[in-house]
């Protein structure tokens, strides 16, 4: 009788042919998120497995959507369980309570699509499969009902829109396509968004990181991706190293055993083609991803990429995938691909993931609680991070002394010149004590003082902590820690805390391996950066406290801070000027609002801005309060260069840029007015009468002129929507630089980043590459990549603070350096004006990453500032707005920006 009812409700339900008139992954249709929000809202008043969920609002204003599917009877205890997930998370129930808890909770697993958005198989996967759980009534889906709650989650549903509607616009089945879209498909930052996540700058990510890590900590992620590796049909984990060594080694092993479930299962359905470990470049080192960022919070992270497109494709032959190894134990043969096959292969790997999980589920739980229940621990206790870095200096002290028994006689040779043997017992507790050097020690907490320059900033930094669940505490009154007293307002971050791994993660210097494909070959290219630290790139002081730290603290709650409370000196009596500094990321946007509100603004030869006190007073108690920004008084009347709002034009491309995008969320948050600039309009030239400063973004200048010319890579206009046609073209060298260099020569300002440096190459600048050797004809050419590889990492230059470009900067900044340019001034260019700004002052300004070779940069410039007629051309090779992460050299950008606008030469 049962059995009839189940069988009743399921018929009730409506299904996808039913709702599109066509199966999901059918050929040539692709349902856009209005469809799939339609959908899923009809099975949610259908269906008593489902229940939707509003995370939150996307960058566009669209209703972020996740779906809570589980059985019948978890629906009706879901904040049982949920608060199971968060304590066992949290780390601090006691073993037995855990495993109490344990048996009873049920596995929180998340699966994702559409992050991607041109990656369409995400999304209909994702429809898919959720349809089959609140369709299907065999045994093993019933079982893994009752045993997991599964979080469906659209990761991106502006991309999906845009993209499905791209697709679909063409009424030839056969032409359709989701290349050559017109613009970024995250409105800002594109396929960045899954390098947000560390960071926590768009409302996506912000939606998502709630969910993982305030609220319901699922044990497992699994984000949906394409495109599977060449001549096989999708990567599954396990990854290649190396792995990172700050989080739990449970991690490791984790994915390990997933992976195996998923590939166990794809053999046997008879799904051949699933290549692992390093069939694909993914690894588990980096953070800032969606699956990436939950190792550090003790979570699976799990990682697909599967080809598959609704225009039918084919899967080429590949001569080395056709032979099995344990990386591709099954290989598939050439063939024509469908997309409803993708759609089958996600579907076996959602099953065999929440199969997993299923049958796993106390020890999934209780490993959950272990690795927090860990990380808690080692914040408590002495312990050390091994590096690559200290075990090289041990290894270095072995080696010496090796060579040292050599000399006298005393040790016995191997054939291949190495002695035999083990070290001894004592020698090993010697060396084992080199590696654990009291000084080398894990910190127990960091202090990040409130009497910090810029402690807005540092404030934005601890909102990123909190928004990925960290634990943070605020000094109510003043303290002292590590011999130093700290004023009351400072944040004190605690490593005795279950995402511990992400503090450390957030704080501390990532050393990556030196990884060769052999020995004096080439390096192998990590899947993203190598070194991020977080701490360094937002320019945050903090102390690291060895031992522990107590004091007047008290946790915050908050999801988000506000600025923290600003002040404005008030002397008696009305003073004659406020003066801000630009030591203050804030005091620029304060600067835009009151330039904004018509009040007159000077810049004094230090770079400080000065403004008439009357005039400002009230506006300035309100920014001051609202951005946490100090104002001084001055008895002196405003001096220095009067401001205007400069024209600003940020360069841009047909598709869109994502460093551009990146740059213009950053102008938006602080309020520098500006317009988007592409290529047609710049070939059009008198850009002075438009503009005062023009960016160019890395990617916005080519190295060579494009084969084709302007519109090499474009689409055709006829195949372009009107709005669109206007920003068709490339920036070239034959076209474009001549207008620029007008642009300059009558008193305009550019900013070049990155690769768009080559700027003054093409002016005939005497700045060339510093980076280089003589070949085997005689000429310069570039280091190769087995002397000199540097990855995104964090280097430290030197500054030259006195420049105006580098107002507000200390004489040493830390900048991300992704393989970027190094400049040498060649012959007469001190007598042409051309200025190094910042610099490699030191063989070793590694501070986190990897930078084999690194002794090369020693002597180069980082950043330069050359004149051209009367205007100026910047030329800053680091990434200085890197992903709107390095707060710490907005200021290079910002200074920029407010470059004293010329007029016009007649």
């Amino acid at each position: 009788m049962l059995a009839s009812a189940r069988a009743e409700a399921q018929q009730r339900l409506t299904s996808p042919e039913q709702h599109f008139g066509h199966a999901i992954g059918a050929d040539y249709v692709l349902p856009n998120y209005q469809a799939l929000t339609a959908y899923w809202r009809k099975l949610d008043a259908e269906s008593d497995r489902m229940t939707m969920v509003d995370i939150g609002r996307t960058a566009e204003g669209r209703t972020q959507l996740m779906a809570i599917v589980t059985s019948p009877q978890n629906h009706r205890t879901l904040e049982r369980y949920r608060e199971i997930s968060r304590t066992l998370a949290m780390g601090r129930a006691d073993s037995a309570t855990a495993a109490r808890l344990a048996a009873e909770g049920k596995a929180v697993v998340w699966i994702d699509g559409g992050l991607h958005a041109n990656e369409v198989l995400g999304a209909q996967q994702l429809m898919e499969t959720l349809w089959q759980f609140v369709s299907r009534d065999d045994a093993e889906t019933r079982r893994i009902l009752d045993d997991v709650i599964i979080l469906f989650v659209h990761a991106n549903p502006d991309g999906m829109d845009l993209v499905s509607d791209w697709y679909m616009r063409n009424p030839n089945r056969e032409a359709r396509s989701t290349g050559n879209i017109p613009r970024l498909y995250q409105k800002y930052i594109g396929h960045d968004n899954n390098r947000d996540f560390y960071a926590s700058t768009q409302p996506e990510t912000e939606n998502m990181n709630r969910v993982m890590y305030r609220e319901w900590f699922p044990q497992i992620v699994y984000n949906h991706h394409q495109t599977g590796p060449t001549g096989t049909v999708m990567f599954a984990p396990p990854f290649r190293d190396p792995f990172n060594y700050v989080y739990d080694p449970l991690i490791a092993t984790g994915i390990d055993m997933v992976g195996s479930a998923m590939h166990n299962r794809f053999i046997a359905e008879r799904k051949p083609g699933v290549t692992t470990r390093r069939g694909a470049n993914y690894s588990t080192w980096w953070n800032g991803g969606l699956r990436t960022t939950t190792y550090f919070h003790n979570m699976i992270g799990l990682l697909t990429e599967t080809i598959g497109n609704p225009t039918p494709m084919d899967i080429p032959f590949v001569p080395s995938r056709q032979l099995p190894s344990t990386d591709l134990v099954s290989p598939i043969a050439p063939q024509r691909w469908h997309f409803r096959q993708s759609i089958d292969y996600s579907v076996t790997a959602n099953y065999a993931v929440l199969d997993y999980a299923s049958r796993y589920r106390p020890t999934l739980l209780m490993n959950f609680w272990r690795m927090g229940r860990n990380s808690i621990e080692r914040g408590s206790t002495d312990s050390w991070t091994t590096y690559p870095r200290r075990v090289d200096s041990v290894r270095a002290v072995i080696a010496s002394e090796r060579q040292g028994q050599r000399n006298d006689g005393t040790g016995v040779m191997s054939a291949g010149g190495l002695f035999q043997g083990a070290p001894n017992a004592q020698e090993s507790a010697r060396y084992l004590g080199l590696l654990r050097r009291p000084e080398w020690r894990d910190p127990r907490a960091y202090v990040i003082p409130s009497s910090q320059a810029d402690f807005a900033t540092a404030t934005k930094f601890v909102n990123a902590l909190l928004e990925t669940g960290v634990q943070v505490h605020r000094a109510t009154a003043q303290f002292s820690a590590g011999g130093r007293t700290y004023p009351a307002g400072s944040f004190v971050v605690q490593t005795a805390q279950p995402f511990r791994p992400h503090v450390l993660d957030m704080f501390e210097p990532q050393d990556h391996p030196n990884d060769f494909l052999y020995e004096g070959g080439p390096p192998i290219p990590p899947y993203d950066n190598a070194g991020w630290t977080l701490a360094y790139q937002m320019g945050v002081e903090f102390d690291r406290m060895l031992e522990s730290v107590s004091g007047p603290f008290v946790q915050i709650d908050e999801w988000n801070l506000p600025a923290p409370r600003g002040r404005l000196e008030a002397p008696r009596g009305m003073p004659a000027a406020y003066v801000l500094s630009p030591a203050q990321n804030d005091a620029f946007t304060a600067v835009n609002r009151l330039m904004a509100a018509g009040i007159p603004v000077r810049r004094t030869s230090t770079g400080s801005f000065s403004v008439p006190a009357r005039e400002s007073h009230a506006l300035l108690q309100r920014l001051a309060d609202s951005l946490g920004i100090r104002v001084e008084a001055s008895g002196r009347a405003p001096e220095g260069t009067l401001l205007k709002p400069a024209r600003i034009g940020l360069v841009d491309r047909y598709g869109g840029l994502m460093p551009s995008g990146w740059t213009r969320w950053i102008l938006e948050q602080f309020q520098f007015p500006h317009q988007v600039v592409f290529p047609p309009e710049l070939d059009a030239g008198n850009l002075n009468a438009k503009y005062d400063v023009l960016v160019f973004v890395d990617g916005a200048i080519p190295e060579r002129e494009p084969r084709g010319g302007s519109m090499a890579g474009m689409p055709s206009p006829d195949a372009v929507p009107a709005e669109f046609r206007g920003q068709l073209g490339n920036v070239t060298i034959e076209r474009t630089v001549p207008q620029l260099r007008a642009f300059m020569q009558n008193g305009g300002t550019v900013l070049t980043v990155g690769s768009s440096t080559v700027l003054a190459q093409h002016l005939g600048l005497p700045i060339t590459d510093y980076l280089t050797e003589a070949g085997a004809d005689g000429q310069p050419r570039h280091l190769p990549r087995e002397k000199y590889y540097i990855p995104g990492s964090i280097l430290r230059v030197k500054v030259d603070a006195s420049a105006p470009i580098a107002a507000g900067m200390r004489e040493q900044a830390d900048v991300m350096f992704d393989d970027s340019p190094v400049f040498r001034l060649g012959p007469g260019a001190e007598a042409a004006g051309i200025r190094r700004i910042a610099w490699f002052d030191t063989a070793t300004p590694l501070r986190s990453g990897w930078a084999w070779g690194q002794q090369h940069l020693q002597g180069g410039a980082a950043i330069v500032s050359a004149p051209v007629g009367r205007g100026m051309l910047y030329l800053f090779g680091p990434e200085i707005a890197f992903r709107a992460q390095p707060h710490g050299t907005f200021r290079f950008l910002f200074n920029g920006l407010m470059a004293p606008a010329q007029p016009p030469a007649r």
